[in-house]
């Protein structure tokens, strides 16, 4: 996953940078970091990402029955 994919997947859900770290559970300037290219973005995010894009929950999410 690149900066610019990044930036892409929080643009459709249209989402702030703090939002999107918050539902990756990342801090906002660790997200702000993959985001802008001044840190590698970790395969476990780019994971979390395509897990939020296929609309998967957590194993630990309580759903309706």
């Amino acid at each position: 996953m690149t900066p610019e994919s990044l930036k892409a997947w929080r643009s459709r859900r249209v989402w702030s940078q703090a939002n999107a770290a918050r539902q990756l559970g990342l801090s906002a300037n660790g997200y702000s970091a993959y985001e802008t290219g001044k840190r590698p973005i970790p395969r476990h995010v780019e994971f979390a990402c395509m897990a939020i894009e296929q609309g998967l929950v957590p194993l630990n999410a309580k759903t309706p029955r």
